[in-house]
């Protein structure tokens, strides 16, 4: 052990211009992440913001709530997520486990045979390990013992590798959330969907009703003389293209169901849902909060802020790869050439202990290589925090737009369809009196459908607005029954 004091010291003065002679090689990345947003953010003020409501609170539709349960614990897309938890984790405990001991147990066994004129030959052939018995010609050694060797981790090198493999676990776990909000959404664009195509799938039915009856009227006009063929002909295709039309919202109901059912995971089934008062509804209120929540909300901007925290240490890891490294070495055991002999003590104890300083000095380009990937990667965090914020912003700005514009939107369809579902009444009146033809009746009836039909896509796009703006602002992963990461490592590292 003394000549490890004396080691130590001597190896330290010799190593340490290396390390102070390590290149700069420039931080590409060190520029401070640019984080503001602009002054005219659009504030909904009164009340908090939306986005730190729980799923169950923002949605009052206990059906769309019971399928985003079962979506949470049975989407195959989110469970294989939940693997890279396991990944993550795995890499942690490899991380820590580099800067403590390594100590192993073993065995071994050996047979030499020298020749009688070496060295080595003359030597063993003059031996006497007893008085009477000479070496075998054949030599043996048998060993048994511990070794230890360990790192040291005088630069925080082994240990800021750690943190960034916690940095990139808990970007994991924001990922997870990024997935939850986009499955939530998705979940709920397709839910309203249904109720929008069975919605239309009603008017449908009532048109075809009203339509048939019209279609009975002409005949019997026909029959009076009052109309010709042509107007019984252009009625009963109108009829029939409006049965045609039945069955392209059922093939729809058919493929949102069963995509449905996908992102749940689970096969086809039917969707249980309600509709009654769906279009009669309110959607529901988005506040925007103020922008700084944004950064504190939205997973996929929480997870491109621990991405960069990660490649920052990356940075640091590679840049301490150049600085010299200290390792202890040590080991105890006993060994003979004969096995009976393993237990004779003290004489077959054996014990080494040794140190080692070292450092790069000649042919460092794979560090170098390292650092400069280190650095390109943090570049590329910074940038990808930017643009992942700025995107964010300008989500919340679009659609804040949309909701506003299909409000207004709404309202005018709305009477739209008031007004052309009185003009259907007074075309009726008319042709029956004789003071309308049937192709002014035709055509009315045909723009009530489609304005009936356009209201309730109008009112589907409101709810898909106000579910992406929820999204948008970091809303749809907290929710109380999320199951969460299991075997969560002690994530605080020191």
């Amino acid at each position: 052990m003394s000549l490890i004091r004396v080691f130590l010291p001597v190896a330290a003065v010799l190593l340490f211009p290396v390390a102070s002679c390590t290149p700069l090689l420039g931080d590409a990345a060190a520029r401070a992440v640019d984080r503001s947003l602009p002054e005219d953010y659009p504030v909904v003020p009164d009340g908090e913001n939306s986005a730190g409501l729980l799923i169950d609170s923002f949605f009052d539709d206990p059906k769309l709530l019971a399928l985003v349960d079962e979506a949470l614990s049975n989407n195959q897309e989110l469970n294989i997520v939940r693997q890279e938890f396991v990944i993550a984790q795995s890499e942690i405990l490899a991380r820590r486990g580099e800067y403590l001991p390594f100590v192993g147990a073993g065995a071994g066994a050996e047979i030499e045979k020298v020749g009688e004129y070496t060295s080595q030959g003359a030597s063993d052939a003059s031996d006497e390990i007893r008085p009477g018995r000479r070496v075998p010609e054949h030599l043996q050694n048998y060993v048994l013992g511990l070794s230890a060797s360990w790192e040291i981790d005088i630069w925080n090198k082994l240990r800021d590798a750690t943190k960034s493999a916690v940095m990139r676990y808990l970007s994991t776990v924001e990922g997870r959330n990024v997935l939850i909000t986009q499955l939530v959404a998705e979940i709920a664009h397709t839910y309203y969907e249904l109720l929008a195509l069975d919605s239309q799938l009603d008017v449908l039915n009532r048109n075809i009703q009203i339509q048939s009856d019209a279609l009975r009227i002409v005949r019997a006009e026909k029959n009076a003389g009052r109309v010709t063929e042509l107007a019984v002909q252009r009625f009963e295709a109108e009829v029939l293209d409006t049965r045609s039309r039945v069955f392209e919202i059922r093939q729809a109901m058919v493929k949102s169901e069963n995509y449905l059912n996908f992102l749940v995971g689970r096969f086809p089934q039917s969707i249980a849902r309600e509709n009654a008062a769906w279009l009669a509804g309110t959607p529901p209120v988005v506040r925007t909060g103020v922008p700084v929540q944004l950064l504190e909300n939205r997973p996929d901007i929480r997870r491109a802020e621990l991405e960069l925290k990660a490649a920052k240490l990356d940075v640091d890891v590679a840049r301490k790869s150049f600085y010299p490294s200290l390792s202890l070495e040590a080991a105890v055991g006993v060994e003979a050439f004969r096995p009976e002999s393993l237990t004779v003590l003290p004489e077959s104890i054996l014990y080494n202990a040794a140190s080692n300083l070292t450092a790069p000095l000649i042919n460092r380009r794979a560090l170098t290589a390292g650092y400069y990937s280190a650095n390109s990667r943090q570049m590329q965090a910074v940038l990808s925090f930017e643009r992942t914020l700025r995107e964010a912003y300008m989500e919340t700005v679009n659609l804040l737009a949309a909701i506003s514009n299909l409000t207004s939107t709404y309202q005018l369809k709305a009477q739209q369809v008031a007004t052309l579902e009185s003009a259907v009444a007074i075309s009726n009146q008319l042709f029956v009196s004789a003071r309308a033809d049937y192709m002014e009746v035709l055509l009315t009836r045909r723009d009530a459908l489609n304005s009936q039909m356009e209201l309730i896509e109008t009112k589907k796009q409101q709810f898909s607005a106000i579910i992406d703006m929820y999204k948008a602002l970091g809303g749809g992963w907290r929710r109380a029954s999320t199951p969460e990461p299991e075997g969560n490592p002690d994530l605080p590292v020191k």
